[in-house]
């Protein structure tokens, strides 16, 4: 017989007794003899059987899959990030024997998600983004299925893996004033996600902090185009920014591009810093001022967490992660 195609049948055929005598020995569950089980342990380990991910699925009343949820148009815009986070995921979920499972929810339509779950077909959730007004944390709360944020959260009972966004961007700002830029200009996208709202008050609170005063015309959120963002950037200019904070590295990029359509140089004449670095910037020259998270690491410690919490274990509700503050070439004086 092939040892790499036996299956639980295979099993109770040879040992004459049923494949649900086979599957409680297998999963520790369900009145089996210790004679019995043991039988079962031998034959297992002469053969060198290995359960499939099917048969431990019914043998232990689990999926073995978990899922990721990442929004849809902003994930494309963003997928640095997301790529690294899930690189993190799936090499912590596959040392449990677990896949991941990618679940894409636009705008707040978490009909995939319920579809997963109604269906059974995941035992926890990692959330990729977060919202003020979460509807797929409020669905998993309310079926009890285990979830992990990566992104920080207004629910007080969600399990939380993020960077301290809002003191990472204070801090940065707080840097740029020091070094004498007056008048600073931010532009990125929507704050519904915590994220970008957590940047927005850094940025603000930072001002506020050192007793200088921002410049309201020069703060533009919501960008969810090329062409809002140019005419943003066009403002900035004739409006008479010192230097443009970018919420993220793809509105960082585009700003670039912008900037050197319309001939204008950085440092020289205008400086730029981002308060998120990726692959996209990390080889721009002049190089770019930045903050920088770890995204694998994210990845790896919402899932080690999703695991633990999977397994009824206790867990921490809020869980931080460092950062990097990089002053390069683009806001040199």
């Amino acid at each position: 017989m092939d040892n790499s195609k036996i299956t639980i049948d295979d099993i109770a055929r040879e040992l004459g007794i049923s494949k649900t005598t086979v599957s409680r020995a297998i999963s520790g569950k369900g009145r089996v003899s210790a004679e019995t089980r043991e039988r079962v342990r031998s034959y297992i380990e002469l053969h060198n059987y290995r359960p499939s991910a099917i048969a431990k699925s019914l043998a232990q009343s689990k999926t073995f899959n978990i899922a990721f949820t990442m929004p849809g148009v902003y994930g494309f815009i963003d997928m640095p990030f997301f790529q690294k986070c899930m690189w993190g995921i799936s090499n912590v979920a596959g040392e449990s024997d677990y896949d991941v499972l990618l679940c894409m929810m636009e705008d707040g339509d978490i009909s995939s998600l319920e579809r997963l779950i109604n269906n059974h077909k995941v035992d926890g959730v990692i959330i990729g983004r977060t919202y003020e007004d979460d509807a797929a944390e409020r669905f998993l709360l309310k079926v009890g299925v285990p979830f992990v944020t990566v992104g920080t959260s207004v629910n007080p009972d969600a399990i939380q893996v993020d960077n301290d966004h809002y003191q990472a961007c204070k801090e940065l700002t707080s840097v740029l004033l020091l070094k004498g830029m007056k008048r600073l200009s931010l532009i990125g996208g929507s704050t519904k996600y915590i994220v970008n709202a957590n940047r927005l008050n850094g940025f603000l609170d930072a001002h506020k902090a050192m007793n200088k005063e921002y410049v309201p015309e020069l703060v533009r959120t919501g960008i969810d185009d090329t062409e809002e963002l140019e005419s943003s950037v066009e403002d900035f200019i004739r409006l008479g920014s010192d230097c443009i904070v970018c919420m993220d590295d793809y509105v960082c990029n585009q700003v670039l591009l912008k900037l050197n359509k319309m001939q204008i140089s950085v440092p020289q004449n205008i400086r730029i810093a981002s308060f998120y670095n990726s692959t996209m910037l990390e080889n721009h020259r002049p190089s770019i001022t930045s903050l920088r998270f770890d995204a694998v690491e994210a990845g790896v410690r919402s899932c080690e967490i999703l695991m633990r919490r999977m397994e009824g274990k206790k867990v921490h509700k809020k869980n931080w992660l460092g950062y990097n503050v990089k002053l390069n070439e683009s806001t040199s004086l």
